[in-house]
C-alpha cells in the first residue's frame, strides 16, 4: 500500500502588499497643507486689506498709552541745555512733545532727527527720564564770519555751513568771508591763522579769496594787503613783525604786498602827502 503524500505548503517569496488609507496618502496630505496655507494666506490678506491687523495694534497701542498715563508716565517737564541762540519756539516744533503727553511713547530717535535740522543746532540727545521728564543737550554752531556771495550775506560757522541769512545785525563786527562756497569752507583756517596776532587782526575788516588760491586782507582804514598763496601763516607773521617795526597798518598806505617771500612791496594812496597838508591846513 502506497504511503499518502503529505500536501506541501508553498512559501511566499513576497511580502504582501500593504494597502495605505488614503487619507495617509503623502499626496494627499501635500494637497492638504497646500490647500491649508493657501486658504491662510488668502484670509491674512484679506485681515491685511481689510485693516484688521493695524487695527488691533492701534488698539493695543491706544490701551497702553491710557494705561501708562494712569500710572503717571506723562511728560511733565522738559529741560534744555546747552541752548543760547535757538530759537524757543522753532525748538518746541521741533522736538514735537507737548506738557501731558506719555513719556513712554515719545519718538526719541525722530525728536532728535528734527532737532539736527535746526539752522543753529550741529548735534543733540533727547533722553527720557522717567516718570516724567524730557532732558534735550543741544551742541549749537559757534558763528565765526559773515559770508558775502554775489551781494548776499550769511552768518557761517567754521565749516562753512550757513546759520541764517536774516537778522545778521548782532553779528556785523565778524570778518566778512568774501568768495564762492569753497572760501566760506576755509573761513576757520584762515581764521585760525589771524587769530595769532590779535591785536593786527582787530582792525581786518575782510577777507577775499582770489581764484581760488590766496587771500586778499581789507583792513579798516581801506588798507588791501596781497597775502602769499603757499604759505598764509609766515605772511601773516611778515606782516605783524613790519607793523611792529614801521607801524605800516596806520600810514594811510593803499596796498602791500606780501606775495614774493624776499620783498615787501608798498603802494601809498595817490597824494596821500598833499591831501594829509591840506587836513594840516584846514585844522
Amino acid at each position: 500500500m502506497r504511503a499518502r503524500k503529505q500536501p506541501t505548503t508553498r512559501r511566499r517569496t513576497q511580502p504582501r502588499k500593504r494597502v495605505v488609507p488614503l487619507w495617509r496618502r503623502r499626496s494627499v496630505l501635500l494637497a492638504c497643507a497646500a490647500a491649508v496655507v493657501a486658504g491662510a494666506a488668502g484670509y491674512g490678506w484679506w485681515a491685511w486689506r481689510a485693516g484688521i491687523p493695524q487695527r488691533l495694534a492701534e488698539d493695543t497701542r491706544v490701551a497702553l498709552m491710557d494705561r501708562s498715563l494712569d500710572l503717571g508716565l506723562r511728560v511733565n517737564e522738559v529741560y534744555v541745555e546747552g541752548r543760547t541762540h535757538t530759537p524757543v519756539a522753532a525748538l518746541r516744533k521741533a522736538l514735537g512733545v507737548e506738557r501731558g503727553a506719555p513719556i513712554l511713547f515719545v519718538d526719541l530717535a525722530a525728536a532728535r532727527e528734527r532737532l539736527l535740522a535746526l539752522p543753529w543746532v550741529s548735534d543733540a540727545s533727547v533722553e527720557r527720564v522717567l516718570p516724567d521728564t524730557v532732558v534735550i543737550h543741544l551742541t549749537e554752531r559757534r558763528p565765526v564770519a559773515l559770508w558775502q556771495q554775489d551781494g548776499r550775506f550769511a552768518l557761517i560757522d567754521g565749516t562753512g555751513h550757513v546759520i541764517q541769512r536774516e537778522g545778521l545785525g548782532p553779528f556785523s563786527k565778524l570778518l566778512v568771508i568774501v568768495g564762492d562756497e569753497a572760501a566760506a569752507a576755509e573761513a576757520s583756517d584762515l581764521l585760525a591763522v589771524l587769530s595769532s596776532e590779535t591785536a593786527l587782526m582787530a582792525q581786518v575788516k575782510a577777507a577775499v579769496r582770489i581764484s581760488g588760491r590766496r587771500w586778499n586782507l581789507r583792513f579798516n582804514d581801506g588798507l588791501d594787503v596781497r597775502m602769499p598763496e603757499a604759505d598764509l601763516a609766515g605772511g601773516w607773521r611778515r606782516l605783524a613783525a613790519y607793523d611792529r617795526r614801521y607801524g605800516l597798518v596806520g600810514l594811510g598806505l593803499r596796498s602791500i604786498d606780501l606775495r614774493l617771500p624776499d620783498r615787501v612791496v608798498v603802494r601809498p594812496v595817490p597824494n596821500a602827502d598833499s591831501n594829509r597838508e591840506d587836513r594840516r591846513k584846514n585844522a
